[in-house]
Parts: structure tokens; C-alpha cells; sequence
């Protein structure tokens, strides 16, 4: 009967998680370990060695193929238009020329400053922007 072996180590449970659907879409079954005590308790991290996927041992070899090429393939870019009709910007990446834009709505120095002095945040609004289409970041 195969038992269970130690197959990756995360620090958090998102990325396990993640790995864990992937596996389970090739059929692969497989079983995430410390995930509820170290999400309580983040300190127990180190001394549990992390959040751990496990798979059975006679399918470690498959498991490590699907996600080594699940990897590969990640970044490869998203199957859009280079434009789209309407855009909320009227600009274009520098780079590709794509519109399709997001601005980074992560808060910024203002953000911490404003909500330690006067007790609440002020966000200003950013003027960084991401290329859905090309990955590229640049200031306008």
C-alpha cells in the first residue's frame, strides 16, 4: 500500500491550495498538512516546517511533472485582444501599445502617514499603472 511522503513546502496556504486543484484536475490526489495550525498560529511555521503538500509516493514522479510544467507555462501571457473597445483609459502601454490597463490601487506612504497622524487614512490615487498584455508597469 503507498503512504503518504512530504512532496513541497509553502508559507502560505494560498499557494498550496492552488498546487493541490492542479494536481487533483490530472488526478492526482494529494493532502495539505499544518495548514489550520500554522493559519492560527503563524509563528508554529518554522517549527512545522511549513505548510506541506503530500501525495502518495508512487505518484510523486507525476505530481512533480504537472507541476514543473503547470510552472513553465504560468507566465504565459493572457489570450486577449491587444485592445479593447471603450477602455477606462485613454492611453496606451508604453511598451506594447496594448489599452488594456489596470492601475495599482495598492495603498501607498500617504496611506500609513495619514491614518498615524490623523487617526484615518488618506489614499491618494496612483499613478502606476500595469500592462494586462505585455506585464509592464510605468509611471503617467
Amino acid at each position: 500500500m503507498p503512504s503518504l511522503v512530504k512532496f513541497k513546502y509553502y508559507s502560505n496556504s494560498i499557494e498550496a491550495n492552488r498546487d493541490k486543484q492542479i494536481l487533483a484536475s490530472h488526478g492526482v490526489e494529494s493532502f495539505i498538512a499544518n495548514e489550520q495550525t500554522i493559519q492560527s498560529d503563524w509563528l508554529l511555521s518554522q517549527a512545522l516546517g511549513g505548510i506541506q503538500l503530500q501525495v502518495f509516493d508512487d505518484q510523486k514522479a507525476k505530481a512533480e511533472e504537472i507541476l514543473r510544467d503547470f510552472h513553465e507555462n504560468e507566465k504565459l501571457k493572457l489570450e486577449v485582444e491587444h485592445t479593447i473597445s471603450n477602455p477606462d483609459f485613454d492611453f496606451v502601454c508604453p511598451n506594447c501599445g496594448s489599452n488594456h490597463l489596470y492601475r495599482d490601487e495598492n495603498p501607498g506612504g500617504l496611506f500609513g502617514v495619514s491614518l498615524l497622524l490623523l487617526g484615518f487614512p488618506l489614499q491618494a490615487k496612483s499613478h502606476i499603472y500595469h500592462c494586462y498584455f505585455c506585464d509592464n508597469e510605468f509611471e503617467r
